[in-house]
């Protein structure tokens, strides 16, 4: 569809008719050369590596530590399939059937001008959401960098350069942020399958390599079993927890990347010709399996800790200590507790939560570089490089300003606007997308589907259950 949004300049600068057929051709051109993933197992691995970010290998682990173990395990599980798949079919949907950037795509299923206008704000708030979101995701990656780093300069005797990579420095937070921006831009710049395919083929292995490699070295340590049973052995009286029910709603939902658009952009590139319905399942999946294996490093990790005397829980309420950024404070202290080992083992856990960060950051960047490459007809490169020096000025701007704008950017964007994001694209799907053609749309790829459960469920539950959970997430965040 024609993006209506006609500037002011442009109007005045050219005759309307000109300007209609330059839009035209223009799109056509865009439409003829759009990227498209080449393989399922390529877009499992994007769409997962999406979902599987820092947030995930640290924030699920650790969330469970806080809110009762396994039974908030219990209950992330439990809404994932309930709550979050559903909702990431509904952006996957959106963007299959538009075949273009987020805001094209929510306005292909628009009918009424209102709504038109209405999906503007939908989709280029969720462009902004993904930008403003890797705008601090690539600091805290930094930081990762900076500490997959340093045991090699330990290791080779470099002691200044090892006390500089530790410490929280204006110059080092700086050049590792920008450091990380420039790798996801160069990832990006490569397009859709020589690019975002072929590089989540690559690091989504190697993460689980190394996350299983760490597994079996930390459960041989004193204090894991301990770690095992406090993950894995459920109090079912704390599983209907009120406050323990959100919060694994929230993780639940947030770990998809659901409400910036990503998976929309993502839904954009999947061949029609494919089973979505499948697709979807099998990156929720992913993302889940993934994050309970990481929650098998992390909680024994934190006991065998514990076991060599360092503080993890507070002795008087019992709660994790220190939960933002107990990964530098405790697991460094574990490492160096290892001796020469140490330096191997916190490289590899380091550079596996660069890796998560990176195929994540991927994600995130995509989205506003396809609607620029779209909208304004620029090379992907081009595109790119612009976009990546915006949020590198963003990220600069946060970075000098740390204390101010580090956690106010993360409660606007995780929240607040990525539940409202998420709660408009269900009810794009469930209120606004005419029925008849979003049951044409789920056929697609999979003419049996009819005679499934999803058929008979989804479509319902995405124009009720969803809002309603999502709104409960919303009210949640705004509340806390």
């Amino acid at each position: 569809m024609l993006d209506q949004q006609i500037s002011t300049f442009y109007f005045f600068t050219f005759p309307v008719d000109c300007l209609r057929r330059h839009k035209i051709e223009k799109y056509n051109n865009m439409s003829a050369v759009r990227g498209e993933f080449s393989s399922r197992f390529g877009f499992i691995m994007a769409a997962a590596g999406s979902a599987v970010g820092l947030g995930n290998i640290w924030g699920f682990p650790t969330q469970t530590a806080s809110n009762g173990g396994a039974a908030f395990l219990i209950a992330y599980l439990v809404l994932a399939f309930f709550l979050a798949y559903p909702a990431l079919m509904a952006e996957l949907m959106i963007g299959r059937h538009g075949q273009a950037n987020a805001v094209s795509s929510l306005r292909k299923i628009s009918n009424k001008p209102w709504q038109k206008h209405f999906s503007f704000a939908v989709g280029f708030g969720g462009i902004l959401c993904a930008g403003f979101i890797l705008s601090f995701y690539a600091i805290v990656a930094g930081w990762m960098l900076s500490a997959t780093v340093e045991p090699i300069t330990t290791l080779v005797g470099a002691n200044s350069a090892s006390a500089w990579l530790g410490e929280q420095s204006l110059s080092r937070n700086i050049i590792f942020t920008m450091i990380f921006i420039v790798l996801t831009v160069a990832i990006i710049s490569r397009g859709v399958e020589n690019g975002i395919e072929k590089w989540s083929k690559r690091l989504m292995p190697a993460l689980l390599s190394i996350l299983f490699a760490l597994i079996i070295y930390v459960m041989t340590q004193d204090g894991a079993i301990e770690g095992l049973k406090a993950y894995l052995v459920p109090d079912f009286s704390s599983v209907f927890d009120a406050n323990l029910l959100v919060s694994a709603l929230g993780q639940a939902f947030f770990s998809l990347s659901l409400g910036t658009s990503v998976m929309i952009i993502y839904g954009s590139y999947i061949s029609k010709k494919e089973n979505l319905v499948s697709l979807g399942a099998y990156v929720t999946l992913i993302d889940v399996f993934i994050a309970f294996v990481a929650g098998l490093l992390i909680i024994p990790a934190m006991y065998v800790a514990q076991a060599q005397g360092i503080e993890i829980f507070s002795p008087t309420t019992g709660k994790l200590l220190s939960e933002d950024t107990l990964v530098f404070q405790v697991l460094p202290a574990l490492f160096d507790g290892m001796g020469g080992m140490g330096l191997f083992v916190g490289f590899a856990f380091f550079a596996l939560m660069s890796i998560a960060a990176l195929t994540s950051s991927i994600s995130m960047l995509e989205a506003p570089v396809s609607y620029t490459v779209e909208r304004f007809a620029m090379s992907r490169l081009q595109a790119t490089w612009v976009i990546g020096a915006l949020i590198t000025l963003v990220s600069i701007t946060i970075v000098c300003n740390l204390e101010l704008l580090f956690g106010l950017v993360i409660t606007l964007t995780t929240k607040v606007a990525q539940p409202l994001l998420g709660l408009m694209c269900c009810i794009y799907v469930g209120w606004i997308w005419s029925r008849g053609s979003l049951l044409k749309a789920i056929q697609e790829g999979n003419p049996e589907v009819h005679n499934t459960l999803f058929w008979k469920v989804w479509p319902w539950y995405t124009k009720f259950v969803c809002p309603l959970a999502i709104g409960l997430v919303f009210l949640h965040s705004l509340l806390s």
